[in-house]
């Protein structure tokens, strides 16, 4: 049995739907990232989970239990926001006994918890201090800290990185990963905006959009077979380019002929009546690689950063579609103001008709 379900559930406030037609299964011992833009309700939907807001239809289930209505405190979860939210006057032994005293545990049962937490977070040094004399890391780790010592079925975090700047998100992130290492039958849902850290700590991640899920599945699945457009371009930094253009040949191989010139290659099999469709081919700018020959795109560079392992390339747009980006290994120099002609790997190459992937599901 899966650890929690979700089935068909939806929220709406008042005659506005923010959710519809949630289904989904997650088990035992996953961490599980929901992304997606703002607003797409990725928050909500951990709120949800919580018992913070209330599910407008559909059912949640915690180990074959429905919680639709069951309190947050009696649902076996724990939850980690994006605040540290830490009582200042408390030291950090204080903050994470907290919710276990008011529970009227034992007194060495709480230690032993807090003590638990404190070695796995590698926090025992601290322990004396009151939050003012931690740094950002630190104080995360002591609101994570607070989380482990109940002991729950589940742990809900809400972006609990943004607070952090670009070194300590980094430090965190490996923090959290090995964190989940360390507690290998613990399952954690994940709220981020931040792609990095959906792909490297995800078992799998749940893409919002629409008001419902775009796509579920492992962070290399998401890259590298997306559903649909919108999962395309939002995994992925940059974000691939799409380029319209028509099915010029069909069979093992598709030869499209792009609407702004040249051809390109995909190792998609498509059929006869599949040859005139207008599709979108999808290139993701790190698979490009500069071409003298068979150039899938050629244009002139109108912008480029250098950012020591690789290159990017941004290129002039002459036909209100998105510009082209290309990222090149290395530094590239003198590169603005210059023709560059790409060709991509066949097998890199994606094709998206009405939006939707051409690829055939194994």
């Amino acid at each position: 049995m899966s650890e929690l379900n979700l089935t068909d559930v939806a929220k709406t406030y008042g005659t506005v739907d923010v959710l519809k037609n949630i289904n989904l299964d997650i088990e035992r011992g996953e961490l599980i990232v929901f992304v997606g833009p703002s607003g797409c309700g990725k928050s909500t939907l951990l709120r949800m989970i919580a018992g913070l807001e209330k599910i407008s239809g559909g059912t949640l289930e915690i180990e074959g239990q429905v919680m639709n209505d069951v309190p947050p405190a009696q649902r076996g979860i724990a939850m980690v926001f994006q605040s540290y939210a830490l009582y200042p006057h408390m030291t950090v032994r204080e903050n994470m006994a907290f919710a276990l005293k008011i529970a009227k545990l034992p007194a060495d049962e709480v230690n032993a918890a807090v003590e638990r937490a404190a070695r796995i977070l590698q926090l025992e040094p601290f322990l004396d201090r009151l939050p003012k004399a931690l740094s950002g890391g630190q104080r995360q780790r002591v609101a994570i800290g607070r989380a482990i010592v109940r002991d729950p079925k589940v742990y809900l975090f809400d972006e609990p990185l943004s607070n952090l700047d670009a070194a300590l998100r980094v430090a965190t992130r490996i923090e959290i990963a090995r964190l989940k290492e360390a507690m290998p039958d613990s399952t954690m849902i994940y709220v981020t905006h931040d792609q990095v850290e959906a792909m490297t700590l995800a078992s799998r991640i749940v893409v919002l959009a629409n008001k419902g899920i775009a796509q579920v599945g492992t962070p290399l699945e998401l890259y590298e077979t997306p559903d649909n457009e919108f999962v395309a371009q939002f995994i992925g930094s940059p974000s691939m380019n799409l380029l319209p253009g028509v099915i010029a040949q069909t069979g093992e191989t598709t030869v499209v002929e792009l609407e702004a010139g040249g051809t390109v290659t995909s190792s998609i099999a498509t059929e006869a009546g599949d040859l005139g469709k207008h599709v979108n081919v999808g290139i993701r700018p790190e698979d490009f690689v500069p071409s003298d020959a068979d150039a899938a795109f050629q244009g002139v560079v109108d912008f480029t950063e250098a950012l020591g392992e690789v290159t990017l390339l941004y290129f002039e747009n002459r036909t209100g579609a998105e510009s082209v980006i290309a990222k090149l290994q290395g530094i590239q120099r003198n590169m603005r103001g210059q023709i560059v002609a790409l060709s991509a790997d066949p097998n890199k190459v994606h094709l998206f008709h009405n939006g939707s992937t051409m690829r055939k599901k194994p």
